[in-house]
């Protein structure tokens, strides 16, 4: 069956709101509860109600790109998807789509009333212009000076933080992040929430489940992901049409559909407790998935220290469960599905710090939800100064990039005309027939704002590089007589700087997208968990990769990776009791973080 790729307004709302038949568990709270906050309604909208203003007397956009929240069908999405070209920001392609992204339309005049009225409640006053910010735009024929390097001194030194000397397995590298810690936490919750569900008339036999079984259930979850069946059960069957001899070397099909079934994060009498603060300012709509989260967080910050040029973009995973969490943008390949913002390195993809969207902020901090997105995903006593950070528009504005200047950090993205801080002089200004190539900057203080003319106007923003050095762009171009040459065009240096440095969450996002091993399940957090996995095996495969080119091996690629991982997995052997114990406090047994620092 053809996947559906349009919806209606009405196929939208039934989504949302109906009784899911593949993951039916709702967290149980109001989906209108959730959409509360004009913030959240702007940010669904792919705009900050608190840095976005809008402009007095700007002309409407074109029907294909206004905000569709009134009844009647949307627009229709484009035939093809953008692609990314090798030299033009992302605003020139993928990103185009922040500012006509639409959502959930339900309760749709009402969010379009509530949108409105945030943006003439958050209109920011009128502000003088800093002394320092200059009243004319220049050219490329202006000398503009360079800022000062940053002193880069990261907390350790970039790179994989393990022993060189010796040789890592897959699996060994796996169990770096699922540890005997996180494994026990997995094992003693899961027996405790079977009991439960015994308790309740539970039908199917249950036998508490101990760390090398849960080592050889994850097993058949990554290869899982290295076949992608249709059906799952399929992979027990004994006929001539399927012959898959791992799976029932490893346990039953029984058996892994009880796991599967019973699997559970955290301790189900503390959800009890937390489920009965629904409504409240002290629940935790995240209470289920904490427990794994922050091991598997702590774990990927202990073994890696990113390189000087990180990345922070959001990312998507899929679902259709009823909850509030769940969002809808129709311009991503991943339309429905809980958000993650996620720092990664911009070198290899290397996940090193994520948060999961949760909707209204508990504290928000009043400075717009981009600017608490990116500050709440550095930590600077684990990253230490002088990386820069390079974000798309939705998040670059002139106040997350000078409080990222005060800590010692470096900034460059695409940025908005609109937003809170963007220069208003007009003079030297851009022509609107500008020639291709053609750009302007202008300084104010460790800011520096610039306007290319590429196929469209490109504008970005930076505290580390100087507006133009003499580097340039080929592009393609079609002459009067028809035919294509290869042309050279000025290009400013940022817009160089963020292409090549601006992919790094786009490359995990495809590492993990090759071989996901995402299922579908009745219960919301379980994508979540499967979504915990993909990352792990992807990060562990980026460390095996950097420790095999550091000695100048030849490293597996990402497919025998996780075929080697499997075998390994299943085929564990443990000096451990056969039933798991108690665990003991997370900060008895969490990875170290080595007290070494780069020089």
């Amino acid at each position: 069956m053809e996947k559906k790729r349009r919806f209606t307004v009405s196929d939208v709302h039934d989504e949302l709101f109906r009784l899911s038949d593949e993951e039916g568990e709702s967290d149980g709270g109001s989906m209108a509860a959730s959409m509360d906050s004009a913030e959240q309604d702007a940010f669904e909208f792919g705009i900050d109600a608190v840095l976005d203003v809008p402009e007095e007397n700007a002309p409407s956009p074109p029907p294909s790109e206004r905000f569709h929240t009134s009844s009647g069908p949307p627009p229709e999405p484009s035939a093809s998807t953008p692609c990314r070209s090798v030299d033009t920001p992302y605003t020139s392609g993928l990103r185009s789509h922040r500012g006509s992204r639409s959502t959930s339309p339900p309760q749709a005049k009402k969010r379009q009333s509530t949108l409105k009225g945030a943006k003439r409640s958050r209109r920011a006053p009128a502000i003088p212009p800093p002394a320092t910010q200059e009243d004319r735009w220049h050219d490329a024929s202006e000398e503009d000076e360079q800022p000062p390097p940053l002193q880069f001194r990261p907390w350790r030194t970039p790179g994989v933080q393990l022993d060189f000397q010796k040789d890592y397995s897959p699996s060994e590298i796996f169990q770096l992040f699922f540890s005997q810690e996180v494994l026990l936490t997995l094992c003693n919750n899961t027996n405790r929430y079977a009991a439960k569900r015994t308790e309740k008339g539970l039908k199917r036999k249950w036998t508490d489940i101990n760390a090398d079984e849960m080592l050889r259930f994850i097993s058949i979850v990554i290869y899982l992901g290295l076949l992608k069946p249709s059906a799952i059960r399929d992979l027990w069957r004994k006929d001539h049409l399927h012959s898959h001899p791992f799976p029932p070397s490893v346990m039953t099909g029984k058996r892994y559909e009880a796991i599967s079934a019973n699997l559970h994060l955290s301790d189900p009498a503390a959800d009890a407790i937390n489920d009965q603060l629904r409504g409240q300012p002290a629940y935790d709509c995240l209470f289920r998935l904490k427990p794994l989260m922050g091991q598997i967080l702590t774990a990927c910050q202990a073994y890696y220290q990113p390189h000087q040029n990180i990345a922070i973009d959001e990312r998507m995973v899929a679902t259709k469960a009823r909850i509030s969490m769940k969002q809808y943008i129709k311009d991503k390949p991943t339309k429905w599905g809980y958000k993650l913002f996620v720092l990664a390195d911009s070198a290899n993809g290397y996940t090193w710090n994520f948060s999961v969207y949760e909707g209204k902020a508990r504290r928000p901090s009043g400075k717009g939800l981009s600017f608490d997105a990116v500050v709440n995903l550095i930590h600077v006593p684990s990253l230490g100064t002088g990386y820069t950070v390079y974000v798309d528009n939705f998040y670059t504005s002139s106040m997350l990039f000078r409080h990222l200047h005060r800590i010692g950090f470096g900034a460059c993205g695409t940025i908005r005309q609109n937003r809170v801080g963007f220069p208003k002089t007009s003079a030297n200004d851009l022509p609107k027939k500008a020639a291709r190539g053609e750009m302007r900057w202008i300084r104010d203080g460790p800011l520096m704002f610039v306007k290319w003319k590429d196929t469209r106007d490109v504008t970005m923003c930076s505290t580390v590089h100087k507006a133009y050095s003499g580097k340039t762009v080929q592009r393609r171009v079609r002459n009067e007589s028809s035919t294509w040459s290869i042309q050279q065009f000025s290009v400013p240096d940022t817009v160089k700087a963020y292409n090549k440095f601006m992919g790094g969450v786009d490359l995990s996002d495809a590492l993990i997208k090759y071989f996901s091993v995402m299922q579908k399940s009745r219960r919301w957090y379980m994508k979540l968990f499967l979504h915990f996995i993909d990352i792990v095996v992807v990060n562990s495969f980026i460390i095996q990769k950097e420790m095999a080119l550091a000695k100048k091996n030849k490293p597996l690629n990402q497919k025998q990776f996780r075929e080697v991982l499997c075998s390994e997995l299943a085929g564990v052997v443990r000096t451990q009791e056969s039933l798991p114990v108690e665990a003991t406090s997370a900060s008895s047994s969490a990875p170290r973080v080595p007290e070494r620092r780069a020089q």
